[in-house]
Order: structure tokens, then sequence, then C-alpha cells
């Protein structure tokens, strides 16, 4: 899923036609058979039932569809292009193998990656509703991982200044502001993509160039319910929240984060982001 589709429609489900769900389910049992392996435990589904994962012995069976004329280029190549080019000392799953094919005008993506065991720290929801005691090493270890990310060179735009012109004034009620340093994150940093001690980062569909403080800014604004772990990631990466460039990049998250409210998306958080975003303004949201 792209990062403003996981921001604007945090709908995790199986589809609701019996076809579309049947659908899913036999590219999944046929990429199982093309990669020798058995599924078993429960379904997984992404974004709108686009996507689906099992667990398969030792490995994670996932399978995206997308129509014929519309797969394929940066998102759809997005978990195979991080394999390649981020390095290893970044915790995330290994790819084992990617199968592509096409199936009366659909196509499909399988990808099977290494078993993870250790939970995300949430389960179907980005947002975290209590706070979490994660140890010291935690923390550090998703600095040192963030760190060694913004050094990877790649062309993959995640988040663009248009999106910025488009909605500034909408949603956070000021003029659109320029996004003048930007570096290497993940797009997608939520509780949900990451796993409890030891660390691991999951769902790397969409990485590549964002605004700085666009990632830390996420994942404070989904942490806003839970107010000793939204400080403690403002004590962590103050160097970088801190900064005029940081301020850009949270500003971008939140502006986001708000459109996805705007249709319904996080209820109890909506009011708890508007007011991280005042507090940045000082300028109150434009209410709907």
């Amino acid at each position: 899923m792209t990062v403003k589709q996981a921001v604007q429609q945090a709908v995790f489900v199986a589809p609701a036609e019996r076809d579309e769900l049947e659908r899913m389910r036999r590219a999944h049992a046929a990429a199982a058979e093309q990669f020798r392996v058995s599924a078993s435990g429960p379904e997984v589904w992404g974004w709108q039932g686009r996507t689906l994962g099992r667990r398969a012995g030792d490995c994670w069976l996932r399978i995206v569809s997308a129509e014929a004329g519309k797969a394929g280029g940066r998102l759809w190549e997005g978990t195979a292009t991080a394999d390649t080019h981020v390095p290893r000392s970044v915790p995330r799953p290994r790819l084992r193998g990617v199968l592509d094919w096409t199936s009366q005008d659909v196509a499909y993506r399988a990808e099977l990656t290494e078993y993870i065991s250790t939970p995300p720290v949430t389960s179907g929801t980005p947002v975290l509703d209590q706070d979490i005691a994660l140890p010291d090493s935690w923390w550090a270890e998703l600095k040192s991982a963030l760190g060694t990310l913004a050094t990877v060179p790649t062309n993959r735009e995640s988040v663009r200044q248009n999106w910025v012109d488009r909605n500034f004034r909408r949603f956070l009620g000021i003029a659109p502001i320029r996004i003048r340093e930007t570096t290497t994150g993940h797009a997608d940093l939520h509780w949900a993509n990451l796993t409890r001690a030891p660390l691991i980062l999951l769902d790397w569909e969409n990485w590549g160039r964002l605004p700085v403080g666009y990632d830390l800014g996420l994942l404070h604004a989904y942490s806003l319910a839970a107010p000793a772990t939204a400080a403690r990631i403002r004590r962590e990466f103050g160097h970088v929240l801190d900064t005029d460039a940081g301020r850009t990049g949270e500003l971008i998250a939140l502006g986001q984060l708000l459109q996805a409210c705007s249709r319904g998306v996080h209820p109890h958080l909506t009011p708890l982001v508007a007011r991280q975003a005042e507090h940045l303004t000082n300028i109150p949201v434009p209410t709907p």
C-alpha cells in the first residue's frame, strides 16, 4: 500500500464481496504451490483486501493484486528493492522469492519472506492506544536503523511536494511550505510495522525519499494517545524533530493523518493530532 493509502484508508479487512475473497484465496494457494510451501495460520488482510498474507512454515507468504494495467512500478517493487538496496544492519525480514503472474486481467505479485515470530507492537491498527515499556536497547536499535537507512541512495520518492501544495491549507490551515531537506526513510513508520524487542521493521512497500522528520513525526502522531511513549519519541529524536527541517516533515505527517481523520479513520486520535498541529503552527486546524 502507498503511504497515503495507509494513512488515509486504514482498512485492514477481507474483501466484502465473496468473489473477491475467494479470488485472493485462490491466488494465495497458487503461489504457495509454486513456492512449494504449505500456508497455515490465520489470514492477514491488507488495505481494502488488496493484500493477503499467511504463515508458510518458516516463511511468510504475501500476495498483492492490482488491475493488470496498473501493476508494476515503485510500490509493486518496494519489498524487492529494499531487500537489495537497504543494508542488512537495518533489521527486516529477508526476501526469499518473488513470483509475478496475470490471470483474467488481474496482476499478482507473491513475496516469500522470512517469518518473524516476534509480534508487532500493535496488531490491526497503527495506533498505540496505551503506553508500552520498551527497553533502552530497543530505542537504540530504532535510532541506529533509521540512521543507517538515511544514508541509502535511491531515486524512489515516497512523499511529494505536490501533496503539500494541494492540501496544507485544507487540513492545517497554513500556506504550503517547501520541502528543502529530504532523507531516505521507511515511509510507513507506525506501531503495526515495528516489532517488540528485538526490533524488526516490517512492510517495506513504500520506502524511499521523504522529508526529514516525516517518519518520526508519523510515529509520534500515532503515539499521541500514549503520552509517555510520545514523550519518549521526542526525547530520543529531538535532534531531528526540533529542527526546522524536522518540523516540516512532522507537519506533513500530521496533515496526511488529518486527511485520514476527515474520512473517519482513527476518530479518537483526531483531536490529539489537531492539537499537535496547532502546537507547531499556532494556527487552529480547519474544522470539517
